[in-house]
């Protein structure tokens, strides 16, 4: 059966307009004016009058079924995936935990297929994680491509930090193969001392794990990794994260001496929530690293998005009850696990707190929430677009509709949201995956197992 969306403000990155769109089998078949349908028996008709039709969100960035030290994130893939369909989110490529030391790239890739097939209610993919550097997994970084994983992660802190050779190797690599490395950045040795300061002296409240990862420690990272993409001959890196001004200027300095290659993304709290969260009582729920920067940062970031400098905003989704795994730091913040819920949150935020508030477009929302992430990550042009051989996914929003953002309106499986409270203007009324409604008035229609692996393209093939 077909199915036509009619009467809405079709949005791409480029530009608005009026019209109607038509998918059959899955797939987006026209888009133009006055599109009716043979018969009334044919197809089923979407009247988006008044709302606009935008691309379903792709998240490059989520943890789900994360294992992290002795704590599990709450959400696995099917808890997960509802939470993002809920949110307007169709697509996600989700970075994957460290294996046991020594382990190959493909172990991690076998056990997340195990996670997340059958499970999973919409589409996603995998990036690979680097967690040691040798001649076998430089190699096997070829394999990982084939078997349609074109990106790789590489940590400069935690247990599995990767040193600067390594990370040349890597970025050479990867460059050869026409993939992306992505980067969490901060130096690892500045963070260590710090926290360990910090707890030395007595200093275990949630405010010190901001003051224990400050601006400059992820900045130095960053300006690092940009030199050794640079010395890589301007190998693709993405920046994960990134959440503050200080590395934001790094970004701009570069590009403006001619780096050519570089991707950032930041992350939907970096945009609204400030360190003084961690003065609250319940300030653990917002430990994540990097953690919640200045007002200051927020504003940077907003206009970094909007010149173009930014060219993705995620979430980092990675849930632990607060109830529950977050009360582990309750008396040290270096004991409590690091994430946040977000998931669901991504993409009414950014259009009750980014359009809705002039700061950035309706364009600009899609181009950073949609088809950018799919460009650089090999999705695109099945996901991220609405065009005539796009998957049929998208999302209907009523920009009328004001409500209060509250935990009970969430599908995670997470027992709080980090939003709690925040007034939205504008609703998801309707979602669809390859023409199927999934989620209607906020309730979940799909079913489990019902998304597939994206079989992702190298970067080359998706500009």
């Amino acid at each position: 059966m077909k199915v036509f969306v009619k009467n809405g403000t079709i949005v791409s990155e480029t530009g608005q307009y009026q019209g109607d769109l038509c998918i059959e089998n899955g797939v987006i078949s026209q888009i133009g004016t006055h599109l009716e349908p043979a018969s009334e028996e044919e197809a089923q008709v979407i009247d988006a009058a008044g709302k606009y039709v935008l691309p379903g969100g792709v998240d490059v960035h989520t943890h789900m079924d994360l294992l992290a030290g002795s704590s599990r994130a709450v959400d696995d893939f099917y808890d997960g995936t509802v939470a993002a369909a809920c949110g307007g989110t169709t697509s996600i490529v989700d970075h994957m935990a460290f294996g046991p030391a020594g382990c190959p790239l493909h172990h991690q890739l076998n056990e997340y297929h195990g996670l997340a097939d059958h499970k999973a209610v919409i589409d996603y993919g995998f990036h690979g994680t680097c967690q040691h550097v040798n001649e076998e997994i430089l190699n096997e970084l070829e394999d990982m491509m084939k078997d349609g994983v074109p990106s790789v992660k590489v940590y400069l802190t935690y247990d599995f930090k990767i040193d600067d050779d390594g990370v040349l190797q890597v970025l050479k690599k990867m460059k050869q193969l026409g993939g992306v490395t992505a980067f969490h950045c901060e130096n690892h040795a500045v963070v260590q001392f710090l926290r360990g300061k910090l707890v030395s002296e007595g200093n275990t409240a949630p405010i010190y794990h901001a003051k224990s990862r400050p601006n400059l420690a992820e900045a130095e990272a960053v300006r690092r990794v940009l030199y050794l993409a640079k010395l890589a001959g301007d190998a693709p890196v993405y920046i994960v994260h990134l959440s503050c001004k200080e590395s934001l200027e790094a970004v701009k300095e570069a590009r403006a001496e001619g780096q050519k290659n570089i991707f950032v993304e930041t992350c939907t709290q970096y945009l609204v929530l400030t360190e003084e969260r961690y003065l609250d009582e319940d300030g653990l729920k917002y430990i994540m690293s990097p953690p919640l920067r200045t007002k200051e940062d927020c504003e940077a970031l907003w206009k970094g998005i909007a010149e173009g400098e930014i060219q993705a905003v995620a979430t980092d989704h990675c849930p632990f009850n607060y109830g529950k795994e977050k009360q582990l730091g309750k008396d040290d913040f270096t004991k409590c696990p690091n994430g946040a819920p977000g998931v669901e949150e991504r993409m009414i935020l950014l259009f009750s707190e980014g359009v809705m508030t002039g700061k950035i477009s309706l364009e600009k929302l899609v181009e950073i929430a949609c088809t950018q992430p799919s460009r650089i990550y090999g999705l695109y042009p099945k996901k991220g677009c609405l065009q005539p051989g796009a998957d049929g996914d998208l999302l209907i929003l009523d920009p009328s509709k004001e409500w209060v953002l509250t935990h009970s309106h969430m599908h995670s499986a997470v027992d709080y949201t980090a939003y709690e409270g925040m007034k939205i203007r504008g609703s998801i009324e309707l979602v669809m995956q390859r023409g199927n409604i999934i989620v209607k008035d906020n309730h979940f229609l799909g079913k489990q197992g019902n998304g597939h692996f994206i079989f992702r393209k190298p970067l080359s093939l998706c500009e």
